[in-house]
């Protein structure tokens, strides 16, 4: 019987594959084997409740063999019908390309770009070790569950595996376990001319427990390696896995022609009387139907936990309470009121503070109504200044609620979109600006994906000053505002600081970049409905005085320039308003109306803002003008670079008398 469950999975995929004449056979018929022993012995999950809160999370990391996991949410009995695998790659399917979180049922999260997946899991196996440690008591684990993850030989090329898994590593994340399908194959052919490091070797360095030369076709050798991760809890583990990629095809075993195109219909004939696999395609007989179903299994393990998660509830109702409110991603009740306080607070102090300084105040208040809240910086806490009173680093020891990710950006970004998937904490990750280049990709999935982590970049500009063009953003902020999905803010004082981090923490479903200064800004005072207008993304911050002849808008530490050229414009008897747009995003999102009361048809429009130029004339039109810097920056102090670059409050009156 074992041999005909992992066959089942080989000829759905082939014939799914086949039927859309696209996708990638090849991985799902060699990891048949892995995928069975898994999924019919260990793997503790309900198809009926797929976001069952303490299942375990599994991750198909090399994405590409999305076909195996749709034949397993099928097989064992989730929301994924035959049809759905017939209409595989089709438009508006729930089985596309590559699995994607929120289009079917028991996907974990979105896996396509190869690396990010086990990064991705990292960050689950991260949560759940942080969630258990705040929550478990008395013997009572409500959070007690393994995070599993599928990866090939191209995730491992990607430098994003080593950054997570030597994290992964360091941390003792002992709920990882990681099944590599070790066939020796990419698109290009045997990956002898270019991926021979010893693989063991290079875990054992990260500190992971490994479990090398599995027979991957072997159901009993899978089954005791498995068994074996899981006792050991001190460590991550690997267990590397020996395939055969299209294991079973009658002419294609081992060949990577069967990577990344259909078997062809004589091919999979061949391969039905080579397997002795009497069905047609998409048939499955009952009995096998039967063996892989998950459903009685799945119910009783829900009860279970139920059962015990009612004991815990009577001896700790508060924190029952809480954990329920946390995995329903709810706010607390009195989140509004508390950041409004805070909000009275900051407008009373006025204080003239870098944003990234007011960003860290902000972060003491949401940690103090937000107890999920988890942060986090990519070796630059003293610099982005993310912590805060209160806040506990995790360690290998024990649980806490603030992450020293290493110069890993990449690597914090997709842990930082796990721990978003995963549920019971609210995640943010920092690191300056110029270094979400090499974060980009897991930002575009965050938003791909409408999960809601936030990202911290501070020093947003040439005000970086002295570090040079290398770390001084010009393009980034721009190109962040592009990406779909994405709430991109950039604070001009400490109010604006608070909402955007408000904002951020609100979010249900996006996720949002914080965008913070190295130097010092000004207060700018206000009233209550302009306060109120900052959560809308952009807002008149400052009013003409009397008939307005034209607008300028700014943001971040380019609203006082505007403001001091407002003033200036007025001595010489030019009237106009000022409005500060910290998030584009949400401002293009707005009203008609709206729109037109803050940046009015017929007003001639500049924009200022210290970075590339071309987005901005979506706002002040062919006939305005953009104050921006269409180059790379320079070394100097920041004040000069400001002045050498045109941020002057000469230039921008200038701009204005050249639109009137």
């Amino acid at each position: 019987m074992s041999s005909q469950l992992a066959n089942a999975i080989r000829f759905l995929s082939a014939d799914a594959v086949q039927k859309a004449n696209s996708g990638h056979p090849g991985a799902p018929m060699g990891m048949a084997e892995m995928a069975e022993v898994l999924w019919t012995q260990f793997l503790n999950h309900n198809p009926a409740n797929p976001k069952f809160y303490n299942r375990d999370r599994f991750v198909l990391s090399n994405g590409h063999a999305s076909m195996l996991l749709y034949s397993l949410l099928h097989l064992t009995g989730y929301n994924v019908s035959v049809d759905d695998l017939k209409n595989f790659r089709q438009l508006h399917s729930k089985t596309p390309g590559h699995p994607e979180y929120g289009y079917t049922d028991g996907v974990e999260t979105t896996t396509g770009p190869l690396g990010q997946g086990i990064a991705n899991a990292v960050g689950m196996a991260l949560a759940e070790k942080i969630l258990a440690a705040e929550f478990n008591k008395d013997g009572l684990d409500i959070v007690n569950h393994h995070t599993y993850v599928f990866l090939g030989d191209g995730c491992l090329m990607e430098g994003i595996s080593h950054e997570a898994a030597s994290l992964a590593g360091t941390l003792g994340l002992g709920k990882l376990v990681v099944l590599y399908d070790d066939n020796n194959i990419s698109i290009d052919g045997k990956v002898d001319g270019w991926f021979t490091e010893n693989i063991p070797a290079r875990f054992e360095s990260y500190g992971w427990h490994v479990i090398p030369n599995v027979n991957g076709h072997d159901t009993a050798a899978i089954q005791t390696a498995i068994a074996a991760a899981k006792a050991e809890t001190a460590k991550p583990s690997i267990i590397c896995c020996k395939t055969l990629i299209g294991k079973g095809s009658a002419g294609k075993e081992g060949s990577h022609k069967t990577h990344g195109a259909p078997l062809g219909a004589d091919e999979i004939e061949a391969t039905r009387k080579h397997l002795g696999w009497p069905y047609a395609a998409f048939e499955i007989p009952q009995e096998i139907y039967a063996a892989w179903s998950a459903k009685e299994k799945g119910a009783k393990l829900e009860a279970e936990w139920n059962a015990l998660f009612a004991q815990y509830q009577a001896k700790f109702p508060a924190e029952a309470a809480e954990f329920v409110r946390r995995m329903e991603h709810r706010l607390p009740e009195n989140f509004d009121a508390r950041i409004q306080t805070a909000l009275e607070d900051v407008c009373a102090k006025a204080e003239k503070i870098a944003t990234r300084k007011a960003s860290q105040n902000s972060i003491a208040v949401l940690a103090g109504v937000l107890p999920e809240l988890v942060g986090g910086s990519a070796d630059l806490t003293p610099s982005n200044l993310t912590d805060w009173p209160g806040s506990v680093s995790v360690t290998r020891g024990h649980g806490g609620n603030y992450i020293h990710y290493g110069v890993r950006e990449f690597g914090m970004a997709a842990i930082v979109n796990g721990m978003a998937l995963h549920g019971g904490v609210k995640p943010f990750g920092a690191t300056f600006l110029m270094f979400s280049e090499y974060a980009r990709n897991a930002l575009r999935m965050a938003a791909l994906m409408k999960t809601n982590p936030v990202f911290v970049f501070t020093h947003d500009s040439i005000g970086l000053g002295e570090d040079g063009p290398t770390h001084q953003p010009v393009e980034q902020t721009a190109t962040l505002r592009l990406i779909p999905n994405m709430a991109v803010w950039r604070p001009c004082d400490t109010a604006e600081s608070l909402v955007a981090w408000s904002e951020a923490a609100k979010a249900a479903d996006h996720p949002s970049c914080l965008i913070f200064s190295r130097q010092n800004l000004p207060f700018v005072p206000r009233s209550a409905a302009q306060l109120e207008n900052i959560k809308r993304g952009g807002y008149v911050v400052s009013e003409a005085e009397g008939e307005a002849k034209a607008v300028i808008i700014a943001t971040g530490s380019e609203v006082e320039l505007a403001l001091n050229a407002q003033k200036a414009l007025l001595e010489q008897g030019v009237a106009v308003g000022v409005v500060s747009m910290p998030c584009t995003n949400v401002f293009d999102k707005q009203d008609a109306a709206y729109r037109e009361s803050v940046l009015p048809a017929l007003l001639p429009k500049v924009a200022v803002e210290a970075g590339v130029s071309d987005g901005w004339y979506k706002y002040v039109g062919t006939n305005g003008k953009v104050v921006g810097l269409d180059r790379f920056g320079e070394s100097a102090p920041a004040e000069l670079l400001f002045k050498e670059f045109g941020f002057t409050v000469e230039n921008v009156v200038a701009a204005v008398k050249s639109v009137l």
